[in-house]
């Protein structure tokens, strides 16, 4: 269900290399802009151990009794396991329903895989 969605939004990779924000502030915007809804956030960066971080930090907070949405990228699998809500891994057909509206703000205009996932991961946190 996910999977043809996917090799939609992989098609529309632009074809010059743009470094700026452009892209994904635009579909963020005609979303709504679901990053201004969310609540404070950590962002872990870096070439190794982002994942162990992600985990540590989770469990740390999890046992604190906070609800804790975690993005990261790659999956290791299936697309799902990029996005966590309050702990489990985004249903399948909630994440087919976020990557359409997502594609349908988009309006088929180039964006990179990674920016509309992000977008779709901000859109499931703002909501969730």
């Amino acid at each position: 269900m996910v999977d043809p969605i996917l090799e939609r939004l992989s098609a529309l990779h632009p074809k010059a290399i743009d470094l700026s924000l452009d892209r994904i502030e635009r579909l963020l915007a005609a979303l709504g802009n679901p990053q201004a809804a969310l609540p404070p956030v950590i962002h872990v960066a870096g070439t190794n151990g982002k994942g162990s971080v992600i985990a540590f930090l989770r469990a740390i907070f999890e046992a604190a009794g906070y609800r804790v949405h975690a993005y990261i990228s790659p999956h290791l699998v299936r697309f799902n396991e990029r996005i966590r809500l309050s702990g489990r891994l985004i249903d399948e057909a909630a994440l087919a329903r976020l990557l359409a509206r997502c594609e349908a703000a988009n309006e088929k205009k180039a964006i990179t895989f990674f920016e509309i996932t992000t977008a779709a991961a901000f859109l499931a946190f703002a909501e969730a």
